[in-house]
């Protein structure tokens, strides 16, 4: 064996040793203290029950915004620090210190002397008792879109002012003071429905009730054509509170204009409204096409939206979604109820649904157009071939240790590396449960592990990939794979559905797995896809195919560019006899 390849072997195992000392010690022995300790209590009026969760204590120089808000990738983020609690009782201490994982800082005992402001945080774990025959401790969506740092029901304190000097042996104090609200049901509206079901396929696997929702905008015309019945159209992707991108009202007058850091412009806030307001009067005037919209709500215990397939970990979200949610709706607003008449679209996460669905249930969708979608040929996972390379962090080298970048601008400058992300998800969760992205893509592509929780792709001290997991992603959920593999039978089914777009500067390098896709596509003539591949010129994450108007502006117009686009393609393909006149008015 290569002398270098076993140094660095030895280096990889001395690092698990040090991850499993990190996993023996997320319940800290009290009696012994490592420098600096916090102390967290809750009171009995907060619960009178026993707690699990993940703790968090948060550190912060920045006083624009509570530490909660300010743990993220990149130069700007702040401090965190956390640990698994599990039957906490009130009115018990439970410390945290330098044996506590932490992001981008892993232990406190390496945190510089200064002046910080403090915040704890608890992020609840629910008790799930799987049909798998598992039981695990998740957080629970409480309405939010699974985020721990709004989550309704969680702990936290008011952030205060101490002075840290790591290599003391001062505890310092800290119990919770509030909890997170409730969050309002949006309303009813003429054109904006919001509804919530029973998911019985969804029910039976985690072993408690569980719902599916969806926000419908319904066409204009509506009540006025009771005989009408519409083409669904399905807008994929994050977890929707309410239907956004549609306003009745021209832009606030008064509005404030706030500068927009990620696109460098002024006002971007007041762009938002008047782009909500024309939407609202193309899908109200006389040429645009008369269809359902939806966005639907599918969070999960691991994300704020399932991805919309099967998986082992999550449960039948695709089937939930396709053979219970979507007929439900297509009954109540007069859907047309069949697969010819279902199309999607959607970005980045909704980008990948949007195309997993219909390579997935090609007989239910008729056309999907996937903009900057998630990688959706894991020989690019962004920049991780997981079949080739040994480790997902580092390049493969005998004497360098190169990290992989993570996050880039449309000029290449590298904002996050791989390992930073990953680093962050670990101290806000172990057992992939931090809610954040890498760890969904696991919750959804792995195999379930035997605890009950998803299979790590890989290990997420060292980056080491497990080949065996990463088998059976390419088998399960690698979408160019199983297009490649079954296009005989796909393929006459695909044929015209399938459309996708990217900037070729995406920031999170997806732009790498659509230029495989686009390769198997163009170059299988048995048949021939008859769809579309398209890049933005340095464009950035979220283009979606439109070369006209830069990308903050084309972000806002997904309806517009995708709607008429299924009017046509319902023109060249719908079958004998179907209703195609109905909705036309």
């Amino acid at each position: 064996m290569d002398y270098f390849l076993r140094v660095r072997m030895l280096k990889v195992a001395f690092l698990c040793c040090i991850m499993a000392l990190f996993y023996q010690c997320q319940s800290p022995d009290k009696s012994q203290k490592a420098g600096l300790t916090f102390s967290v209590t809750f009171s009995e009026e907060q619960s009178a029950q026993p707690l699990d969760g993940r703790l968090l204590v948060m550190l912060s120089q920045d006083t624009t915004a509570e530490p909660r808000f300010q743990i993220s990738d990149g130069p700007g983020t702040q401090l965190v620090f956390g640990i698994d609690v599990e039957d906490w009782k009130p009115g018990e201490a439970v410390t945290i210190n330098a044996d506590a994982f932490g992001y981008p800082i892993q232990s406190l005992a390496e945190v510089k002397k200064g002046t910080y402001h403090v915040q704890v945080l608890l992020n609840k774990y629910e008790t799930f008792n799987l049909s798998t025959g598992h039981k695990v401790k998740l957080p629970m969506d409480q309405g939010e879109g699974q985020q721990w740092n709004r989550k309704p029901g969680n702990l936290y304190s008011t952030p205060k002012e101490v002075s840290i000097d790591p290599t003391s042996s001062e505890t310092i104090s800290l119990t919770f003071d509030k909890e997170i609200p409730a969050i309002k049901a949006p309303e009813d509206t003429k054109y904006i429905k919001h509804i919530k079901m029973k998911s019985e396929k969804l029910s039976e696997f985690w072993g408690r009730d569980m719902y599916l929702g969806a926000n419908i905008l319904l066409p204009e015309g509506f009540d006025e054509h009771p005989e009408a019945k519409y083409p669904l159209v399905i807008m994929h992707g994050h977890f929707p509170y309410d239907f956004d991108g549609f306003r009745t009202t021209p832009p606030d007058p008064n509005l404030k204009p706030v500068y927009s850091e990620r696109f460098h412009v002024d006002g971007y806030n007041k762009i938002v409204q008047e782009e909500e307001y024309n939407f609202y009067k193309t899908w109200t005037g006389p040429d645009f096409p008369r269809v359902i919209l939806i966005t639907i709500q599918h969070p999960t215990p691991y994300y704020d939206d399932s991805y919309a397939v099967n998986s082992a970990s999550q449960g039948p979200y695709g089937d939930a979604i396709t053979y219970e949610l979507l007929p439900y709706i297509e009954e109540k607003y007069r859907g047309i109820g069949e697969g010819w008449a279902r199309f999607t679209y959607g970005g980045s996460t909704g980008g990948w649904e949007a195309l997993a669905v219909q390579v997935l249930y090609p007989d239910e969708y008729n056309g999907c157009w996937a903009a900057c979608p998630d990688p959706i040929d894991f020989r690019a996972y962004t920049v991780v071939n997981l079949y080739d390379d040994e480790n997902a962090y580092f390049l493969n080298s005998n004497f360098n240790e190169t990290e992989r970048p993570g996050h880039r601008d449309y000029l290449g400058h590298i904002t996050a590396t791989l390992r930073d992300m990953n680093l962050r998800e670990l101290a806000l969760g172990t057992k992939g449960r931090s809610g954040q992205q890498w760890d969904i893509w696991q919750a959804v592509y792995s195999p379930q592990g035997e605890d009950g929780y998803p299979k790590p792709i890989w290990d997420k001290l060292t980056g080491e990939i497990d080949k065996e997991v990463a088998d059976y992603w390419k088998e399960n959920f690698d979408l160019t794979y199983i297009m490649q593999r079954d296009w005989e039978t796909l393929g006459p089914k695909l044929k015209g559905k399938i459309n996708i777009y990217c900037g070729d500067m995406d920031n999170y390098y997806l732009n790498n797995a659509v230029y495989l896709t686009e390769e198997f596509l163009e170059n299988t003539s048995n048949p021939y896809y008859e769809g579309d591949v398209d890049y933005g010129d340095r464009a950035e994450h979220c283009w979606n195919g439109d070369h006209e108007n830069p990308n903050h502006i084309s972000r806002l117009r997904y309806h517009q560019m995708f709607i008429p686009k299924i009017a046509e393609r319902i023109k060249v393909s719908a079958p004998a006899g179907a209703d195609i006149t109905s909705w036309k008015y």
